[in-house]
């Protein structure tokens, strides 16, 4: 069984952003960046079906300038198959990003595609429900526990409820929380390695796929300062300051 892993090179998660003069981007000169932390958990369960014998290859894939590669180096020494730079030059929304995985998995044969449930720069998780919409794929979503026998597969997922139980047939597309596992880390030595590994390069502008954005970013802030608190004495002081801040009369 093929799986693609779909990771994104995103703003390190410690790195505190700010916009660039403009206000029309954030400010990445000279900031660290690293894999989504979700996606890291992703690669970490394709690593594992590998390990147990229930994936034959594991195929990590990112799409971006040539910065990618470094992501894509990493994934390698975690323990990845192949990796595939998806070379591209402008922005990509969730639907490009989805239609290029679609292209993919077609194309290897994949039975599995994992990726986080969500990026930490944009926080949309839109892009596994629209590659399993597009595939016509039973999907899982903010999968918290896996298991895959033969071609099935159970996954548990967190609602507000508590925790639901889900069954499917692959092939399947599945996003992955932060519960879904604990992350690797990579060893220098196979870090080392992995850079003499070869990185196949797709150029997604040839592909004739409909990649132009249907949003347009309009500005970048930041937040508003947040007030400092205010001490109260008793909780019928504080009921009484809430009423008065948001209009609720007793």
């Amino acid at each position: 069984m093929k799986v693609i892993v779909a990771i994104k090179r995103v703003v390190d998660p410690n790195v505190q952003v700010r916009p660039d003069a403009a206000g029309q981007a954030v400010d990445l000169s000279g900031a660290r960046m690293s894999i989504n932390p979700f996606d890291e958990n992703a690669l970490e369960e394709a690593i594992r079906l590998k390990e147990r014998g229930v994936a034959s290859e594991v195929i990590a894939v990112s799409f971006g300038e040539t910065g990618v590669q470094e992501s894509l180096r990493q994934a390698l020494a975690l323990g990845a198959t192949r990796a595939i730079w998806g070379q591209v030059s402008g922005p990509l929304d969730q639907l490009a990003v989805a239609r290029l995985l679609q292209h993919l998995a077609v194309r290897e044969g994949a039975s599995l595609v994992l990726l986080g449930k969500q990026a930490i720069d944009e926080d949309a998780g839109q892009t596994a429900q629209m590659l399993a919409a597009l595939l016509d794929w039973t999907q899982a979503i903010a999968v918290s526990r896996l298991e895959i026998d033969g071609t099935q597969l159970k996954a548990q997922r967190e609602v507000d409820g508590g925790v639901e139980e889900l069954e499917a047939d692959l092939p399947t597309v599945i996003s992955a929380d932060l519960r879904l596992n604990a992350p690797r880390f990579v060893k220098l030595p196979d870090l080392m390695k992995a850079k003499r590994l070869p990185i196949e390069t797709l150029d997604c502008a040839a592909l004739g796929l409909d990649l132009s954005p249907r949003f347009k970013l309009q500005r970048v802030e930041t937040p508003p300062p947040r007030p400092a608190g205010r001490p109260v004495g008793s909780v019928s002081e504080l009921v009484q300051k809430l009423r008065e801040e948001t209009g609720v009369v007793a």
